[in-house]
């Protein structure tokens, strides 16, 4: 990943908020975009980054938090659609090199990814670990 990128993630739940974390941890410039403001207050303890109230499907609420200079957009909140709508406009309008969507739905994801996106499915992921959890016998690493 290289160095001081400016990065937007749009969704303070428990995974946008840990990303936020870790990458302002970094020393990235991270803005952090939720439509509620109480969502914030997921961020760790001394978060440098800037807190952006707005809805990320909105071009208005996008350019006015830097959309034009972010050099990679993540669309972690809890909707699919959501998710992509905006990651398709952070990729295709504003040009943005690195958009990562997360989906809920495999099908979905699947779907997404054909139309060019990098994208995350926690339930594809989180199946697959159970699967190979049950596989394994108890206290085998």
């Amino acid at each position: 990943m290289a160095a001081g990128m400016n990065v937007i993630v749009m969704g303070c739940g428990r995974l946008g908020s840990r990303i936020a974390g870790i990458l302002d941890s970094e020393g990235h410039s991270v803005t952090v975009l939720d439509v509620n403001e109480s969502a914030f207050r997921r961020l760790p303890e001394g978060f440098h980054g800037k807190r952006a109230v707005g809805n990320g499907m909105d071009a208005h609420t996008l350019e006015k938090h830097g959309i034009q200079a972010a050099d990679a957009f993540l669309a972690v909140t809890q909707g699919d659609n959501r998710n992509y709508f905006a990651s398709q406009m952070a990729r295709e309008v504003y040009g943005v090199k690195r958009v990562l969507c997360r989906i809920y739905d495999p099908v979905r994801e699947d779907i997404f990814r054909d139309l060019g996106l990098e994208t995350f499915s926690p339930t594809s992921f989180g199946a697959q670990i159970m699967v190979d959890m049950l596989r394994k016998e108890p206290g085998r690493k």
